[in-house]
C-alpha cells in the first residue's frame, strides 16, 4: 500500500495519503517516474501533511511540486514532519 507521494524526483518532501505513526515503515511512489521508495516516519504525520525525505538543515528550502514552498527554520531529520514547527513560508 502507497502512504505517501513525492511529485518529483527533485522534491525533497513527500506527502502523506494515510495517517502515518512514528516509527512506522512507510512505502511511497514518485509520481513522475512510478519508482517506489521507502523510509521510516520518526513522528506521526497526519493525511495531507508533509515527510522529509533528506535531511533539512536551518535556512535550506524545501522543494515541494518542483518549487521552493519554504526555508526550514529547525532541522529535520529523514522520515520527520514538515510543518509550521520546523517551515516557514518565503511570503512572510
Amino acid at each position: 500500500m502507497i502512504q505517501f507521494l513525492i511529485h518529483e524526483a527533485a522534491d525533497s518532501v513527500g506527502v502523506a495519503t494515510v495517517d502515518i505513526k512514528a516509527g512506522e515503515g512507510v512505502k511511497g511512489l514518485y509520481m513522475d517516474s512510478q519508482n517506489p521508495v521507502e523510509v521510516v516516519a520518526l513522528d506521526d504525520i497526519p493525511l495531507g501533511h508533509k515527510l522529509a525525505m533528506k535531511d533539512h538543515k536551518i535556512d535550506e528550502a524545501v522543494i515541494k511540486y518542483g518549487f521552493d514552498i519554504g526555508r526550514v527554520v529547525a532541522d529535520i531529520k529523514q522520515g520527520g514532519h514538515v510543518h509550521i514547527q520546523n517551515l516557514k513560508t518565503r511570503r512572510w
